[in-house]
C-alpha cells in the first residue's frame, strides 16, 4: 500500500512498498498524489519501474510537447525554428486534449481542419509525423502508454482522401528577361538601401539559401583560394555541424567573388555579415519588386534552382554541382535541377568533335 504524508509545507509526499521496490514522490496536490501512486503500483505489478512525478502529472498532448522539448535541450538537440513552429501549432491545436483522445477520429478530423486552413499535402504529412513523433518518444524514452497505431491509420485515411501526399515540385526558372526586369525594379528604386540586385546574382552564382546569404561573414572568406565557408547548411537529417566550403566563381553568368568585392567596397567594412542584412527584408523587397515588374510566380528560393541548373548546363558532372549545392545525393539535387532543352546546343557544341576540323587535319 501506499503511504501519503502532508509535509509542513503543505506539499504531500507519497511512498510505495511493492514487490521489494521502494518509491517517493512529493506532488502540491493530494489528487495528484493518488495518481501517482496507483500508477506507481500498477508498473510494479507490471515489473517496471514507477514514473517520476514530472512524468506522473503529464496528462494532455499539450503535455507531451513539453516533455519532448525538455528531453531534447537536455541533450543539446533543441528544436530549431521549423519544428519549432510545428510543434507550437500542434500545442495551440492540440495541447488541451486528453492522451487517450487521440484517436484515429480526432486526428483524421484534425487533418481536415488543416486543410480547410490552407495546409498542404506535405505541411499536413509533416504534422502528423510529428505527433507520431512526441507519441512514440513518450512511450520509448519514458515509457508511457502511448501508441502510434491512431496515428498511423490516420495518415492511410487522410492519404486516401488525397490531404496528405508529395509536395508538387516547382520547375520554375527566371527567364533572362525578367532578371533584366527585376535588376531594372531595384536599381530604380532611390528608397531602396538593400543591394538587391548583387543580392539576386549572388544567389544565383552560388546556389546559396537566402538565410545562408545573410548568415555567412567575413571570416568565413578563404581569400587565398577563392573559397567560402557555410556552417550548419540545412539538411533533412542533421543541420548541426553541416558545414561546407563552397568556390566563389564565376560558373553560372555571375562571379561570386567580384561580387563579394564589390560588396566590400560599398560597406567599407570586412566584419561581421558579408551581407548585413535581415532575410526577410530581403524577401519582402523581392517579392515587391517582382509584382512591380509583373513577374508571376516567382519566388526567391527559385534562384537556387536556377543556379543548380546553370551549373548542369555548364557541364558539371552531379558530384561536383553537389559541391557547390550542399546536396547529399541524386535524388535530393534532381528536384532542383530544372535544364532547359535548348541548352543541350551548347553543351553537345563544346563536348562534341568538330567533324570539319577534324577533316581538315587530314
Amino acid at each position: 500500500m501506499a503511504s501519503i504524508t502532508k509535509l509542513p509545507s503543505g506539499a504531500y509526499r507519497v511512498q510505495i512498498r511493492r514487490k521489494g521496490r521502494y518509491a517517493s514522490e512529493t506532488f502540491l496536490r493530494r489528487d495528484d498524489a493518488h495518481r501517482w501512486a496507483r500508477q506507481a503500483e500498477t508498473r510494479v505489478d507490471q515489473g517496471l519501474a514507477p514514473n517520476t512525478s514530472s512524468i506522473a502529472r503529464v496528462q494532455t498532448f499539450g503535455d507531451l510537447i513539453n516533455l519532448h522539448i525538455a528531453d531534447m535541450c537536455e541533450v543539446g538537440k533543441s528544436p530549431r525554428r521549423s519544428k519549432a513552429a510545428t510543434l507550437a501549432a500542434l500545442k495551440r491545436d492540440l495541447g488541451n486534449e486528453k492522451i487517450g483522445r487521440l484517436d484515429r477520429q480526432m486526428l483524421i478530423e484534425y487533418g481536415r481542419k488543416r486543410a480547410d486552413q490552407g495546409a498542404g499535402p506535405v505541411t499536413l504529412g509533416i504534422d502528423i509525423g510529428v505527433i507520431k513523433m512526441i507519441l512514440t518518444h513518450a512511450a520509448a524514452v519514458h515509457g508511457l502508454e502511448t501508441s502510434p497505431e491512431p496515428v498511423d491509420l490516420a495518415r492511410v485515411a487522410l492519404k486516401r482522401l488525397g490531404l496528405i501526399g508529395k509536395g508538387i515540385e516547382r520547375d520554375r526558372r527566371p527567364s533572362h528577361a525578367e532578371l533584366k526586369r527585376l535588376f531594372d525594379c531595384f536599381d530604380a528604386n532611390e528608397r531602396l538601401t538593400l543591394p538587391m540586385t548583387r543580392l539576386v546574382q549572388f544567389a544565383i552564382a552560388t546556389a546559396m539559401r537566402l538565410d545562408e546569404i545573410c548568415r555567412v561573414e567575413w571570416a568565413d572568406l578563404d581569400v587565398d583560394r577563392h573559397m567560402l565557408f557555410i556552417k550548419d547548411r540545412k539538411d533533412p537529417r542533421n543541420k548541426s555541424g553541416n558545414d561546407q566550403r563552397i568556390p566563389l566563381f564565376a560558373a553560372t553568368g555571375f562571379d561570386a567573388w567580384a561580387l563579394v568585392m564589390a560588396q566590400a567596397k560599398q560597406s567599407g567594412r570586412v566584419k561581421g555579415p558579408i551581407f548585413p542584412y535581415n532575410s526577410r527584408s530581403v524577401g519582402t523587397a523581392f517579392r515587391r519588386a517582382c509584382t512591380e515588374a509583373d513577374i508571376k510566380d516567382l519566388h526567391f528560393h527559385d534562384l537556387r534552382h536556377e543556379a543548380t541548373s546553370r551549373l548542369f548546363e555548364m557541364g558539371l558532372a552531379i558530384e561536383q554541382v553537389a559541391l557547390v549545392t550542399g546536396h547529399k545525393d541524386w535524388k535530393m539535387l534532381r528536384r532542383y535541377t530544372h535544364i532547359r532543352p535548348e541548352t543541350l546546343h551548347q553543351i553537345i557544341a563544346v563536348r562534341a568533335p568538330n567533324p570539319l576540323r577534324n577533316f581538315a587535319a587530314e
